[in-house]
């Protein structure tokens, strides 16, 4: 009996379909630390690709400027003739100007209206976000020749009424209203969801109780409260409706005026393509070092904001 126990003792320790209990941990532990990984992968390959796919044509186009000297190859030249290319300062004026005329047209439309829907009427929000995202749904070529229309129609009816001197001011190639309030029209959908967004993150109530306690007016309260603490939505809003005004060109191309998207298209066409690019470039690259230090001191400010 005894020779029979020590050989299933034997038999049940050499046995391989026994598992092992120290391997199966060790087993585990390894397929977790693959599991681990993949998503790490995943997430390397994914960020590899956009990297790629976002600064491949930024090396191309900077190549394309710096390599276009058939003589000696490698030149600056492009960008050396940034300051005295001509055409360059008013249409980058002109632009800057619509885009600061937009931003504050388009505050003065929809930071009032926010508010309003926000602490008075919130069941009419539906409402006003489906009116400022109509945009969306009508194409910016539509958006122009209906505005061609209207301008047509003032051409041919408006002369003698008292109304011609105000269809002529609003064409002005130095300051064309007519295409401000056509930015104003596409930038609503972008400004409002950033805004809307904003407001909905703060308790507005709260904030405007605790205020009107210390004694403050309901003016006074939304004025010197709740406008700092949009703050940050504010800004995003602007630098979206700043992108999008630098970068326009179909409707301000249609209706005939030259804004910095279309002198760099036209500077395409007319041969100056290395000096267009290195004006492309150099403006994105001010462009994100603007965006990059508004983040950082919009950060900085929020974090000393907290209390401690």
């Amino acid at each position: 009996m005894a020779g029979v126990s020590n050989a299933g003792v034997s038999s049940a320790l050499y046995d391989p379909t026994v598992t092992d209990p120290t391997a199966t941990a060790g087993n585990g532990r390894t397929r977790k630390r693959t599991e681990r990984s993949r998503p790490r992968l995943g997430r390397t390959a994914i960020l590899v690709i956009s990297a790629l796919y976002f600064i491949g044509p930024l090396v191309g186009s900077f190549w394309f400027t710096v390599d276009s000297d058939p003589v000696t190859g490698f030149t600056w030249s492009a960008y050396s003739q940034i300051f005295s290319v001509s055409g360059l300062w008013p249409s980058l004026q002109l632009s800057l100007l619509l885009a600061v005329a937009t931003i504050a047209l388009v505050f003065l439309l929809l930071i009032p209206t926010v508010i309003a829907v926000r602490l008075g009427s919130p069941r009419l929000r539906s409402v006003v976000e489906f009116t400022c995202m109509l945009p969306l749904v009508v194409p910016s070529i539509a958006l122009t020749a209906g505005i061609n229309i209207l301008l047509r129609w003032g051409s041919d009816n408006l002369q003698p009424t008292p109304f011609w001197d105000t269809l002529v001011a609003i064409q002005n190639s130095s300051f064309p209203v007519v295409l401000l309030l056509a930015y104003v029209v596409m930038a609503l959908p972008l400004a409002f969801r950033t805004l809307d967004a904003g407001m909905r993150a703060l308790d507005v109530r709260t904030l405007l109780e605790a205020a009107q306690n210390n004694g403050a007016s309901r003016t006074r309260a939304i004025f010197f409260v709740v406008l700092p603490n949009l703050r940050g939505a504010m800004l995003n809003a602007g630098m979206l409706t700043l992108a999008l005004v630098l970068g326009e060109f179909t409707v301000s191309s249609i209706l005939g005026y030259t804004p910095f998207a279309v002198w760099i298209v036209n500077g395409n066409a007319a041969g100056d393509g290395t000096v267009t690019t290195a004006v492309s470039l150099v403006s994105m690259v001010l462009t994100w070092a603007l965006l990059l230090v508004l983040s950082l001191t919009g950060g900085r400010r929020s974090a000393a904001a907290k209390p401690a």
